[in-house]
């Protein structure tokens, strides 16, 4: 099946591009600039394509992304530290992205004769961002399948969102993904700073698969203190 990848760069779309690399024809990668901070996960998307051999194509959203405000991803709002899952990471969400970024997609799958589009939403995901939840991939299919009736047949694949983070390191890990070549940090340091949800999920993501985080932090402790205290928080 020729897939197009829908990679940013970080390490679970990184992680899913070997994984259809080795399970299917990838065709290549598609990752979207929308004005993000963390600008930078776009040339470890482009190292990605390299390495596997396959195109690379950015997509120019900064004009739409500048429209999508409220969030600290494109916005001048502080990334805000602790665990992934806290209310406060609900600032890190930039309306519709995904649906926008998989229309878009999906359209040039179909322009390239592609069979289908893979994502890498998962399980952890489902806590604050709506458009990586089961619901959400099964109603964009079927909007799709109307969409493109009759022009073209595409598929989207999402084969970690039942999945953990810990899931994705463990399968990467098995197909040799190079881990330290992929960017998470929202804030888009010269370093992971260790502190923001997504180098929290990433480190207690390596912690839970039992594989060795490569990652150079600039706090390589603080993951540790997040999850207890949004454990506590659980609790309470």
């Amino acid at each position: 099946m020729k897939t197009i990848v829908v990679c940013s760069g970080g390490l679970d779309s990184v992680s899913l591009a070997h994984k259809i690399a080795a399970e299917r024809e990838l065709l290549g990668l598609i990752s979207f600039d929308y004005g993000q901070r963390h600008r930078k996960e776009l040339d470890f998307a482009g190292a990605c394509a390299r390495r596997l051999g396959v195109f690379h194509q950015v997509i120019d959203m900064r004009s739409i992304g500048r429209e999508l405000s409220g969030s600290a991803l494109t916005d001048d709002v502080d990334v805000p530290d602790g665990h992934y899952a806290e209310e406060t990471m609900r600032i890190t969400v930039v309306p519709n992205r995904n649906a926008i970024m998989l229309s878009v997609a999906f359209g040039i799958a179909a322009a390239r004769q592609a069979e289908a589009v893979a994502i890498a939403v998962h399980g952890g995901d489902h806590f604050i961002y709506p458009d990586c939840r089961p619901g959400f991939i099964e109603a964009f299919q079927t909007m799709q399948d109307h969409a493109l009736d009759g022009y073209a047949s595409v598929k989207l694949l999402a084969p970690y969102v039942n999945g953990s983070k810990a899931d994705i390191v463990a399968d990467g890990a098995r197909r040799g993904t190079p881990f330290a070549e992929t960017w998470s940090c929202y804030k888009g340091g010269e370093r992971h700073c260790g502190r923001c949800g997504t180098c929290v999920e990433r480190r207690e993501a390596f912690h839970l698969a039992g594989v060795e985080d490569p990652t150079d932090y600039d706090d390589p402790d603080f993951w540790k203190a997040a999850i207890e205290g949004f454990r506590a928080t659980e609790i309470r």
